[in-house]
Order: C-alpha cells, then structure tokens, then sequence
C-alpha cells in the first residue's frame, strides 16, 4: 500500500496515511514512545501499512510540550485525539510503557476514544520518572495530572538497591507496590471506566516493570466487569516488542529490558493479529 506521510506543522510529529482513500480503514490512530518522548515514525507506518490514519509526535521535552513525565496533564494529548476524531471513524490509542499507562488513565474519561492498545502496560500510575520544574526527582510527585491536580500514584521505594549494568529496574516497581501497598487502590487505573475495546500486550521477561503481571492485573479488573479485553503474552519476550515490519528500537536510557529480540519479534507477530483486528484492517 502507497503511503503518504507528512510533518505536523505545529509540533514535533508526523502523520502517516494511505494515499489512496480506498485502502484507509476509517481509523485513526495516536501511537506515541514511551518514556523516550521520541516521534514512533516506522510504528505510525506500520500502522498505516494496514490502513490506519496514524499520528505520532514527541509528547514531552518539545517546544509546546511539558517537560516531562512529571504532573504531565492527560489534557495534553486532548489536541491530537481531536484532530483525528473529526475525520475517522474511530480512534485508537497505541502505547507503550508510560505512554500505555498514560493512555489507559485517558481513555477511562474521554467517549471519542474506541480502543486502547497497551503495550508494556502498567495496572496503577507511578511516581514521576522526569525532574520537576526545579530539576529535582525527590520529593516524588505523581507522573500525571487532571483539571490541575496530581493524580493518585504509587511512589518508587528508595531503599530498593537498583543492581546490574545496565541496570534492572523491575525489582523496584515489584517492590514498591509492596512497600506501599496502602497507596495502590487509589493509584490503580479505573480501566473500568472505559468502554471499548483494549488490547494487552506483555512479555514474560520484561525487566524494566513486571509489565505481565500488569496487564493481567488489568485484564482481571475489565474482566470482572465484563469489558471487552484481550491479553497477548509471550514467556521470553522483554519490555521493547517488535511488530512485523519494524527494525530493533535504538536509544532510550540505559537499562536492561529484557528479552531477546527474535522473543521480542515473536510476541509481535503473535500480537499483530489482535492489533489488526483492533484496527479493523481486512483479514488476508
């Protein structure tokens, strides 16, 4: 399929779409990085390679944009959902990581949103993993914010030594939820909220944050309410999945992540079905 694919003219990003408007879906898609912040331009093309009408952009730390993954108001991404709703037929968010938890908190509180496609996800939101205004990682704040006020979260336990080089951050988050076990019912992500369709995707061997036991925590909490909700796991894939089409993801922090990248490749072929599903490309 031809594509046409074109710089947003107010921020950092890119729009991907057929050429044709006979192979367009009728959906329109928001895909953005995770905590990275960068334009996902290969995923948008993969995405639009099916018929989507795919919109990527570099969501913090850009001109216009909040300066990172601390208090960042879920409104921000308001602009980018209203600039596809008007002209498809639904709209699907794709993310990854913090932007998959993010998009799951979104999702719970706005109608024009069809389906959430969560890879890496998270079940509760975290702590901040960007500075403050004044530079600063401690106190901790909340990753996220409503109407001007920090969302519920669940803080990062400092005594949890942070081991291996590059280092391996799932023991904290496993931890953390332990050591503030009072604080994760408000923090948890109310997935029951959002209607539509959600689609989970997590490897077994993510060592960035036990993204499995995430998604079925959420997959549990939309279960138990009777929401439409599929999980894809694969035992020995890590925290980066690889869609068909797409290259190894470069850059990001140093950290281990897990997996490997042919289990990596794995889990996104056995994933791509749901998310062509999800996106309503014809079946071949």
């Amino acid at each position: 399929m031809q594509l046409r694919s074109e710089a947003l003219p107010d921020v950092d990003g890119v729009w991907v779409r057929p050429a044709d408007a006979r192979g367009a879906t009728g959906t329109g898609v928001l895909v953005l990085s995770g905590s990275s912040g960068r334009v996902e331009t290969q995923r948008a093309t993969v995405l639009a390679g099916v018929g989507a009408t795919a919109l990527s952009y570099r969501w913090f730390g850009a001109p216009g944009q909040p300066h990172g993954i601390w208090e960042l108001p879920l409104e921000s991404f308001d602009w980018a959902v209203g600039r596809l709703a008007p002209q498809c037929d639904r709209v699907v968010l794709v993310g990854v990581s913090k932007s998959a938890e993010a998009f799951l908190l979104y999702a719970a509180d706005d109608p024009r949103v069809d389906a959430v496609v969560a890879l890496s996800p998270s079940h509760v939101a975290w702590a901040a993993v960007s500075p403050g205004p004044d530079g600063e990682l401690r106190p901790q704040h909340s990753s996220w914010s409503r109407a001007g006020r920090a969302l519920p979260y669940v803080p990062y336990d400092d005594d949890v030594a942070v081991t291996g080089d590059p280092p391996a951050f799932e023991p904290v988050y496993r931890t953390s939820l332990d050591t503030f076990a009072d604080r994760v019912e408000a923090a948890t992500i109310p997935v029951e909220r959002f209607f539509g369709d959600v689609l989970l995707v997590a490897g077994g061997d993510d060592r960035v944050w036990p993204a499995l036991d995430f998604a079925r925590a959420v997959e549990a909490r939309r279960t138990a309410y009777g929401l439409p909700t599929t999980l894809v796991t694969h035992p020995d894939a890590g925290h980066r999945v690889i869609l068909p089409g797409e290259g190894v993801a470069a850059g990001g922090a140093a950290m281990q992540r897990g997996g490997t990248e042919p289990a990596d490749r794995a889990l996104g072929l056995l994933a791509w079905p749901e998310i062509r599903r999800v996106l309503g490309a014809p079946e071949h």
